[in-house]
């Protein structure tokens, strides 16, 4: 299981280079560029919305990787668990949430620049958090079950 769980961690860590690098560089430049052609009404939220995103990501990131390494412990039915999957619940909703309001934003420049993309890149922001949210709580549950079953049996025996 190490071996599956090392190469999970290392996805983890690679999934969050390219939004540290987007927080880094893209989105500055973005804004530099953009600065002339939207108001700053619409702009500045928008980047501020997205800049906001990167802190529930980084926070889920963090807990897969802890949840990674109670796997590696042999401890995955625990509460340690099960609140890693709470928390990284709670972080896909606030990205669902933050990327929802600042969708309108992302619709006029989209609208005004005349780049349907942008609108899109919302959208599968927005519904792929939720999956992911929605993912977590299952998991949540599912493990809190298993957890309530693995007790009884340990009471039993």
């Amino acid at each position: 299981m190490k071996r599956e769980t090392l190469f999970l961690k290392a996805a983890v860590c690679l999934m969050g280079v390219p939004v540290l690098a987007l927080c880094v560089w893209g989105l500055p430049s973005f804004a530099i560029d953009a600065k002339g052609h939207f108001p700053a009404l619409w702009l500045y939220p928008a980047l501020t919305g997205m800049y906001g995103s990167a802190i529930p990501f980084f926070i889920a990131l963090y807990q897969a990787f802890r949840l990674l390494n109670l796997i590696d412990k042999n401890d995955a039915f625990s509460d340690l668990s099960v609140r890693a999957l709470k928390v990284i619940k709670y972080c896909a909703f606030a990205i669902c949430i933050l990327y929802a309001a600042i969708a309108p934003l992302l619709y006029l420049m989209a609208e005004k620049d005349d780049a349907p993309g942008l609108m899109a890149i919302g959208l599968i922001v927005i519904f792929g958090s939720l999956v992911i949210a929605v993912f977590a709580a299952v998991l949540q549950n599912l493990l809190n079950n298993a957890i309530e079953i693995k007790s009884e049996n340990d009471l039993t025996v």
